[in-house]
């Protein structure tokens, strides 16, 4: 019985060693545990390593699908953009044609408004001119009745000498500064403009109605005349 016990023994021991030359000569098994496809780029779901060939397919598949989709959709994208038509172009025309010729009347607008300033910078500089002037010829107006006295004085021989003299002679003259201007000539030839003929008498040796004499003096301030003289006229016989 001893002996038998060691015989069995024997046999499994070479059982034992066979088992483990044929363990030995197996080739070695490799598993792939990346989270990462390195073919796909795809992520991989935390699954059987018996399952990973499959999902690796399959997210190869996917994404070939998702490709599809991005090329059917920018297919449909670019089906949907519309070329501007002939009409989108005339309106286009048209649209810029309108934009110019509102810029044109704008312009138009602008240029007619300026020249009305400018007219109405004119008007208002021409009636402040006239406006100086008519205030000019009112005070004259109202100093030739003192005029008048004066040429009387002299005429009576007041005035040849003495302080009087000197003040009408400065009143004449500060008057003359604002283009009073005295008419009293005599032997010219009749001007009914600046005359107030108040008698007539035949001359001699005359053509045409002359002044032979000054009543009363008349003045003007430039073209203007503020009062006609009064003056006999000599008439041809």
């Amino acid at each position: 019985m001893p002996h038998h016990g060691n015989e069995e023994e024997h046999n499994a021991s070479t059982d034992h060693d066979r088992a483990g030359q044929q363990g030995d000569s197996r080739e070695p098994v490799i598993r792939d545990n990346r989270k990462v496809d390195p073919v796909t780029g795809q992520a991989r779901h935390p699954e059987g390593g018996h399952h990973e060939g499959a999902h690796g397919a399959s997210s190869a598949s996917a994404g070939q699908d998702s490709d599809g989709d991005a090329l059917a959709q920018a297919e449909e994208i670019l089906n949907g953009v519309e070329v501007p038509a002939e009409e989108s172009v005339a309106q286009g025309a048209a649209a810029t044609g309108s934009a110019n010729a509102e810029a044109a009347e704008l312009r138009n607008d602008l240029l007619r408004l300026q020249a009305e300033y400018v007219n109405y910078r004119k008007r208002v500089e021409r009636d402040r001119a006239v406006a100086g002037e008519m205030a000019v010829i009112g005070v004259l107006n109202s100093l030739l009745p003192v005029l008048d006295d004066v040429d009387a004085a002299r005429q009576h021989g007041d005035l040849t000498d003495g302080p009087f003299a000197a003040i009408a002679t400065k009143l004449e003259n500060a008057l003359k500064t604002y283009g009073l201007v005295r008419i009293d000539q005599t032997g010219v030839e009749f001007d009914p403009t600046i005359h107030e003929a108040l008698i007539q008498q035949p001359g001699e040796d005359i053509e045409v109605d002359t002044v032979s004499q000054v009543l009363r003096s008349g003045y003007k301030s430039g073209d203007r005349v503020l009062r006609a003289a009064q003056v006999i006229v000599a008439v041809p016989a």
